[in-house]
């Protein structure tokens, strides 16, 4: 498995990591397989929330899991979204964060976390505070570099602006939504990300499995897949045009005797910003799928036709 750097914080990481959103609303022991293998083929980064797995769930279950292999990952948590019904935990005031990181460690089981991430943005709070308090928890051991997600790029170059002249830890990573198929990421925010030397982390790679292979046009929906759990939601994904482009990918792919989702995840991979895929998984196969994906180097030709294939009009 190759590594990459989260952006400018000099850590290591898998280029393919593992997402643990499903954890917590899986049983402790099918979370541990999946850990299990993502461990025996090279995954390092393991990223997660507080939210996840309804409220804490997914913290815990890693905890439990990881043990004295804590050591040997990059953990990668997240804070921000609501931890209760009344919506008091929640957001990036500064005592907020202090509130939230202690309870993500005592989840995790673990004196530090690798990369705390937040979760989306909080207008309700100066950006100078939520980037103090995190510098604090940096300058304190308790987190090695902090990240964000779903940051609009004016809001990512505010904050990078504020960093740099307060002298305080900066963004090193964005975490957002990025596929051949969802591809808003290349508007405002892929020049910030390169100028400023953040790194992508993309979420949902394969468009929450239609880049999977898993569905046909025209087929009933699996169960037991996002998609059956969607319903309706599932729509925005399953339109005529993004048809069209997952039959003509999955042509591409098969003509080099390869996979639509190994496609999904090397075409990824060619952005020179991008540090790792996130993916979740729910058994240990789809891992074992999603890291040898990573094996497939594209060429510019190759990567210039998909760029093709996958415009879409405006």
């Amino acid at each position: 498995m190759q590594t990459r750097k989260l952006g400018k914080s000099g850590i290591d990481v898998s280029v393919v990591g593992l997402g643990c959103n499903n954890f917590g609303a899986m049983k402790l022991d099918a979370s541990r397989r999946v850990v299990d293998r993502a461990l025996e083929v090279g995954i390092t980064l393991l990223d997660t929330a507080d939210v996840y797995g309804n409220r804490g769930g997914s913290e815990e279950q890693l905890g439990e899991i990881l043990g004295i292999r804590r050591k040997g990952v990059v953990l990668a948590t997240k804070f921000a979204m609501p931890m209760d019904d009344t919506g008091a935990k929640s957001g990036a005031s500064a005592a907020y964060i202090r509130e939230a990181c202690e309870a993500s460690l005592k989840r995790l089981k673990t004196d530090w976390i690798d990369l705390y991430q937040q979760h989306r943005p909080d207008p309700k709070t100066p950006i100078e505070e939520t980037l103090r308090a995190l510098d604090d928890l940096v300058k304190q051991g308790k987190v090695r570099a902090i990240g964000c997600s779903n940051m609009p790029a004016d809001q990512l170059t505010a904050a990078h602006e504020t960093s740099t002249r307060n002298r305080l830890a900066a963004y090193v990573t964005a975490q957002d939504q990025y596929s051949l198929l969802v591809r808003g990421v290349e508007g405002a925010l892929a020049p910030v990300l390169t100028r400023e030397g953040i790194g992508l982390l993309p979420y949902f790679p394969l468009a929450s499995g239609l880049l999977s292979g898993k569905y046909e046009k025209g087929k009933d929906i699996p169960a037991g897949t996002r998609f059956a759990r969607m319903g309706r939601f599932g729509e925005q994904y399953m339109t005529e045009e993004n048809w069209r482009i997952v039959k003509d990918l999955t042509a591409f792919a098969a003509a080099r005797g390869r996979t639509i989702l190994d496609l999904a995840f090397s075409w990824l991979l060619a952005r020179p910003y991008l540090c790792s895929v996130i993916a979740g998984a729910t058994r240990p196969e789809q891992v074992e799928q999603n890291a040898a994906a990573a094996g497939w180097t594209l060429s510019p030709d190759e990567v210039a036709e998909v760029d093709r294939i996958t415009a879409k009009p405006g």
